[in-house]
């Protein structure tokens, strides 16, 4: 997932913190039924969030004073990876169908 900047006229929210945003985390897993082994938060240098084979989320700390429909369709991108490997037309239907809020061709 690329690093790209949330346009300048989104208004930003407030920052949430890590344990708020882990539960964002979590709500949106149990809406698209996976399990993350973990969740980490931690500075990333050129994209938002990564995802291992072994359902090891990591988010970027930036993310967290983002709009919460951007931080929405980050998460859910991540979390149908443990799903879908890959970037492929069942990957793009299903992230359409969880968080329409951006799409964006770069997340």
């Amino acid at each position: 997932m690329s690093h790209v900047h949330v346009p300048d006229n989104e208004s930003l929210a407030e920052p949430i913190n890590t344990d708020a945003f882990k539960e964002e985390v979590r709500g949106w897993a149990e809406k698209v039924g996976v399990q993350p082994a973990e969740i980490h938060v931690r500075p990333m240098r050129r994209k938002w969030a990564s995802c291992s084979s072994r359902g090891r989320l990591t988010f970027d700390a930036e993310l967290l004073s983002q709009p919460a429909a951007f931080r929405d369709e980050v998460v859910v991108h991540e979390l149908l990876h443990l799903k879908v490997p890959n970037h492929g037309p069942l990957f793009k239907a299903l992230l359409r169908a969880y968080a329409s809020g951006y799409q964006r061709e770069s997340i």
